[in-house]
């Protein structure tokens, strides 16, 4: 397994046994509180541990080398899981909202001391959305960015869950609002699932990069001597990093072993200048309007009593 693949799975890791812990604490505290908005966070939290165990596996399978079956290595496991993250979160938003509803006719004022479940969520899920991002932008892991962006909106419904306590507690005839608040967390949670599916769908359908990474492949090509134009340029992501396609225009009267050659160099360089390019493939076209024109291919002559 790579560095950075290892530091990526590392991260998940911890991820996972942090959700135990939020998760078991905001749902013991919030049945001992009676508040609806702090269990829900609580199952969202549960929710965590999954989606960050299929984040670690995704990145352990994109990290076994490339074999027969999968030249160009195991890399979209890695976006797989991602998908799997945001289909969870979609589903089990939806569970939340419904759990919710059924339970509005149950008119009940929580305790307060449940919301202190949630601000220590907050904090927690704070701190690891800032290091996921940051790590999976690091690496370009798809599936550890998903999981930073899950728990910044665990962030957000814990301060949700807060202020549906608050208000149930402080405000006459508003007891209903934890419940509400409940309800507004499976929404978060619904639209955060989506957000991410749609992302790693886009991907899984070898969507490019965007223009500045282009543009970063085609002046590194370009500083090889020898490497006169890019006619085409292509790049397809495959787990943490992209696989790159590029029509390289050279000397047309070069020989085949110095087109070669220059062919090779832009590899070599595309792959040192930019981390997040795996390989890439060149395809050699003569550089100018147009070729003379061929000669025909010489008759070949018989021998003699043949």
């Amino acid at each position: 397994m790579a560095a950075t693949e290892r530091l990526a799975a590392r991260v998940a890791l911890i991820g996972v046994a942090a959700s135990v812990a939020l998760a078991v604490i905001k749902v013991a505290v919030g049945l001992a509180g009676n508040s609806v908005a702090v269990v829900s966070d609580g199952m969202e939290s549960a929710a965590d541990i999954v989606t960050s165990s299929l984040v670690w596996l995704g990145l352990w399978i994109a990290s076994k080398p490339a074999d027969r079956d999968h030249p160009y290595g195991h890399g979209r496991f890695e976006i797989l899981a991602g998908l799997g993250v945001g289909t969870l979160l979609a589903a089990v938003g939806a569970g939340i909202c419904v759990g919710s509803v059924v339970q509005l006719n149950d008119k009940h004022v929580p305790d307060l001391f449940a919301a202190y479940a949630s601000g220590l969520s907050i904090a927690v899920h704070g701190m690891f959305a800032a290091v996921k991002m940051r790590v999976g932008r690091r690496v370009q892991s798809t599936a550890l960015t998903a999981d930073a962006w899950h728990d910044a909106v665990d962030v957000l419904s814990g301060c949700v869950a807060i202020s549906a306590v608050f208000l149930a507690v402080f405000v006459s005839g508003m007891s209903a609002a934890d419940h509400y608040g409940g309800f507004v967390i499976g929404l978060i949670v619904i639209f955060l699932g989506v957000r991410v599916a749609r992302e790693t769908a886009l991907q899984l359908t070898d969507q490019m990069p965007d223009d500045e990474q282009m543009q970063q492949i085609r002046s590194s090509a370009m500083r090889v001597p020898g490497a006169l134009a890019i006619e085409k340029c292509f790049a397809r992501k495959t787990g943490l990093r992209y696989h790159v396609d590029l029509h390289l225009e050279v000397d047309p009267y070069l020989t085949v072993l110095e087109s070669h050659q220059i062919a090779h160099e832009v590899q070599l360089r595309v792959k040192t200048d930019l981390g997040w390019v795996a390989d890439v493939l060149v395809h050699v076209e003569p550089h100018g309007a147009r070729l003379p024109e061929a000669r025909p291919p010489a008759k070949l002559k018989r021998p003699a009593g043949g």
